[in-house]
């Protein structure tokens, strides 16, 4: 269960204050969607920057680590559907410009990944 303290650069959700179990759902399902290129689900990662719910359907704001990834469109697709399913709410994916680093991720999961020396 999260225990609202997030990582060292996870903004809490703006949802979590008013909607705390459906967030729980939210977080639950999401984590089953893992990035193919890094082995990491997409609540580890920190991609799922803000979630807002609304009555009538729930706006994500969802960043990708690279701009580039060929994944991409496919998670975006997956993410929306595994929302809809936990919310039982329409679901709106925004695409943040915020580019993706390390700190995004959940605590103690960056790790050494040798990529810098």
């Amino acid at each position: 269960m999260f225990n609202g303290q997030p990582g060292t650069n996870r903004p809490p959700w703006g949802a979590e204050a008013d909607h705390p179990e459906q967030c729980e759902q939210l977080r639950a399902k999401l984590s089953e969607i893992v990035d193919p290129e890094i082995g990491l689900n997409i609540i580890q990662l920190g991609l799922i920057r803000d979630v807002r719910i609304d009555p009538d359907q729930t706006v994500l704001k969802m960043i990708l680590t690279t701009p580039f990834c060929p994944y991409g469109p496919a998670m975006l697709e997956t993410t929306r559907q595994k929302a809809e399913e936990a919310l039982n709410l329409p679901v709106v994916i925004d695409l943040g410009l915020e580019a993706w680093d390390f700190s995004m991720m959940e605590e103690g999961l960056g790790g050494d990944w040798g990529l810098y020396s």
